[in-house]
């Protein structure tokens, strides 16, 4: 199926992110790096590329300087495919106004006009905080055999993940007629629960499993969403448009049963970052044949001294790691600098983007990197943090928050070096 020619992507970034602060301090939420080398807005402008789709806006409105430039730098297409990845932030324009965006659905709408072009029938809606894998032309499949006017993703998910979630109940031909967001009890639950049998019956394994959760991918046909979205002020497509859409529209699931996490919070970051590490990770970043794309850099082989023990971790490339050091079910991003008798442990570090010179380094400074006989653990360290010699970051004392102005914060019970971020030599956390 081809959906090259009549067929738009919309990928919604443009919240504030403040779940993700402060990873989302100075950067827009799908600008925030992720394994190491990637960044999350690569997630699903990848799954574009790897469906044929290569005509892609970004919406979003905060710090969306860094994002503008990666998207730069990254996704040019040749003059023959017609191809484009777009930044849309929010702008002052005669038809929308001045406001900011309101909400997903309100983003849209005020971008309607890049929609409404000759030759567009579809328009898949998508999110920039995910990280899943999938072909959008199965989706499509969906949508159109069964003659939807709009088709959403559901995974199935057992009722204890079911109060973060919106959970939908489907007829015997798996259209939605029902919709719940963030069930809080068993009631709640009874309205929209499966059967488990019917979810085995189209060839997924239920494993006991009765809730279908929104995975917030719709496919749209372009009229019905100009429709929804015209004469009205709805907000979110999560809790307004598409509850709504189900009395009034066919809308159709399509299921899906692989890896999908929503990195909306720091917790699930951290989480999935650590998780990419394992040795045998749900989510595989190097499949041969759906590769996660970002922008190429053209840094050296990473460079280890002697002595290195290193196990279930990633390590991205230029990075200096000196003698003696231990990395244990982290992740290392580009061109970080390790100093001698380092032990990082469950950790997220992001890397820098630069490497500083030794020679023109200030006496007493601290350069970007981590300094020697330090000990990072259970950590984030943002991009361009300065780590000094002799530091510990363990948060021994199990602190769950900490710190609003300062260049080491707990969120979710984990802390964080924000970017750009100093830690004096012998500083004990």
């Amino acid at each position: 199926m081809d959906l090259s020619k009549n067929t738009i992507a919309l990928i919604l970034g443009g919240g504030r992110g403040s779940r993700l602060f402060p990873l989302t301090k100075i950067r827009a939420k799908p600008a925030v790096p992720l394994a190491g080398k990637y960044r999350l807005i690569d997630i699903p402008i990848s799954n574009c590329i790897n469906s044929g789709l290569r005509r892609v806006y970004v919406l979003t409105q905060f710090l969306s300087v860094s994002l503008h430039r990666h998207l730069r730098q990254t996704y040019r297409f040749d003059h023959f495919t017609g191809g484009f990845v777009e930044l849309l932030a929010a702008q002052q324009t005669v038809e929308a106004g001045t406001d900011w965006y309101q909400g997903t659905a309100d983003a849209v709408r005020k971008n309607l006009r890049y929609i409404q072009q000759p030759g567009i029938e579809h328009v898949l809606i998508l999110s920039g905080d995910q990280l899943y894998r999938m072909d959008f032309r199965d989706m499509m499949r969906t949508h159109i055999e069964s003659g939807a006017d709009a088709t959403i993703a559901g995974i199935p998910v057992d009722r204890k993940d079911a109060s973060a979630l919106g959970i939908m109940q489907l007829n015997d031909d798996g259209r939605v007629t029902g919709f719940v967001e963030k069930p809080q009890s068993e009631e709640d639950i009874a309205k929209v629960k499966m059967d488990p049998a019917w979810i085995d019956a189209r060839g997924i394994p239920s494993k006991g499993r009765d809730c279908l959760a929104s995975m917030g991918l719709y496919i749209f046909k372009k009229e019905v969403m100009v429709e929804l979205l015209q004469g009205n002020d709805h907000q979110d497509f999560g809790k307004e448009v598409f509850p709504g859409a189900i009395d009034s529209r066919k809308v159709q699931v399509h299921l899906f049963d692989g890896y999908w996490e929503d990195i909306g919070t720091i917790r699930a970051f951290y989480d999935a970052n650590i998780a990419l590490a394992g040795k045998a990770p749900q989510f595989e970043i190097g499949c041969v044949n759906a590769p996660i794309y970002s922008r190429p850099r053209f840094l050296p082989p990473t460079a280890v001294g002697d002595n290195i023990k290193i196990h279930g971790s990633l390590i991205a490339d230029g990075c200096r790691i000196g003698d003696n050091v231990t990395i244990e079910n982290s992740v290392i991003g580009l061109r970080t600098v390790i100093g001698d008798n380092v032990t990082i442990k469950d950790s997220v570090v992001m890397g820098a983007d630069y490497i500083d010179d030794q020679d023109e380094q200030p006496a007493g400074s601290i350069p970007v990197g981590i300094g020697k006989n330090s000990v990072i653990s259970g950590a984030i360290l943002d991009k361009n943090s300065r780590i000094g010699t002799d530091v510990s970051i363990t948060n021994a004392g199990n602190v769950t928050t900490h710190g609003e102005d300062e260049p080491l914060q707990v969120r979710d019970g984990i802390s964080i070096v924000i970017k750009n971020g100093q830690i004096e030599n012998g500083f004990k956390f």
